[in-house]
């Protein structure tokens, strides 16, 4: 289908919990009632600029460590920032960060990039904080479904 847009969800997920959040978010892009938009899992270490520039929008997980986005979702920016430069001025993207203190450093930090980047941050920031608790594979269900759902609608 040539209508067909593209969501890229990029993350690092080292833990179990980690990868079912990211699992959660695939489960709302890919939801039943929203048609026209597929979405993609590739895990941050592997995701290169072809990609990115292929999607309409993109996901971006990570784990807080040590204050700081994931050194595989760091390396994602470091090797695709320039290729992607002036080529995804305003693609829409989402956040979601899993972190056991409060995600502000984490936060901080890739809405930095994605300002250098001109990435349009289409929700708040989802911060899933202290310790794992069920809600937050839900709540990443949402975000992904979210997103899909303003692709289907053009909204952004």
């Amino acid at each position: 289908m040539a209508d067909t847009k593209h969501i890229l969800i990029v993350a690092h997920a080292p833990s179990p919990n980690i990868q079912r959040m990211v699992d959660a978010v695939i489960k709302g892009a890919q939801n039943k009632d929203i048609q026209g938009v597929d979405a993609k899992f590739i895990p941050a270490l592997q995701a290169q600029a072809e990609d990115v520039l292929a999607a309409d929008a993109v996901i971006l997980g990570t784990p807080e460590n040590l204050g700081y986005m994931s050194g595989a979702l760091k390396d994602f920016f470091d090797r695709n920032y320039y290729p992607c430069m002036d080529k995804t001025d305003a693609l829409p993207c989402a956040i979601f960060i899993r972190a056991g203190n409060d995600g502000t450093g984490t936060r901080r930090a890739l809405e930095s990039i994605l300002t250098g980047l001109r990435w349009k941050i289409v929700q708040e920031p989802l911060t899933c904080k202290g310790d794992f608790k069920e809600d937050f594979i839900e709540q990443c269900e949402e975000l992904g479904m979210f997103m899909a759902a303003g692709l289907e609608s053009n909204i952004f």
